[in-house]
């Protein structure tokens, strides 16, 4: 990608010199001197980049695109489906979680989203937020990201369908502790009783989860 961005610039750059040359063969000098030193400017400052990009990985704190879909597999979760007030008047639970793409935390973290999505996908809403995008303001309403979001990340809400908070994990969390959560919002037998998503022999109302 890099080396063709960097054809293509040669080109325009080629381009710009031969009009200028038949111009004026006076200013062809110094202008291809300036254009030369631009380009080469252009690609050493490509080439550091470089090496930080090629480093990245799940272990470090480095940028190098969207969590979810390198690391996870996933790239469904992000940009989310609803917003945060939408899942609320849509009466459906709610896991909204705060990240950025350069926290090795929020990288390993991504996994157990996803995993969660692979199980309740299609009950519950997930509502990934990447801090940077939330706009600075005095105030917000409950609605709002902004709202909820204490200055770390990764954070983890997850509300129940009336919007009501049931669990709040700051940092990594684990996929049990998540499980049990929602298992006690639709009301589910426990892990230890059985792995798949069943009711509780109490309800005999039978709603179908995904595994």
């Amino acid at each position: 990608m890099l080396t063709r961005v960097f054809r293509y610039f040669s080109a325009i750059v080629y381009k710009i010199i031969k009009i200028q040359h038949l111009r004026s063969k006076e200013i062809f000098p110094r202008f291809f001197a300036v254009t030369a030193a631009a380009t080469l400017m252009i690609w050493i400052s490509l080439s550091f980049a470089l090496p930080d990009i090629a480093s990245a990985s799940i272990e470090d704190d480095h940028f190098d695109g969207n969590i979810f879909a390198l690391y996870a597999g996933n790239g469904s979760l992000v940009p989310p489906r609803v917003t945060l007030g939408q899942s609320f008047n849509g009466e459906r639970p709610t896991l909204l979680t705060f990240y950025i793409e350069d926290s090795k935390d929020c990288k390993q973290f991504s996994n157990v989203v996803s995993q969660l999505q692979a199980y309740y996908g299609r009950v519950i809403d997930f509502i990934p937020v990447n801090v940077d995008s939330i706009h600075i303001q005095a105030s917000y309403t409950p609605e709002e990201p902004g709202f909820y979001y204490k200055g770390k990340v990764p954070q983890t809400l997850l509300f129940d369908a009336t919007g009501k908070k049931k669990l709040e994990v700051m940092g990594k969390g684990t996929f049990n502790e998540f499980d049990d959560a929602l298992r006690d919002i639709f009301n589910l037998l426990p892990r230890t009783e059985s792995v798949e998503l069943k009711r509780r022999p109490l309800n005999e109302v039978n709603a179908e989860l995904v595994k």
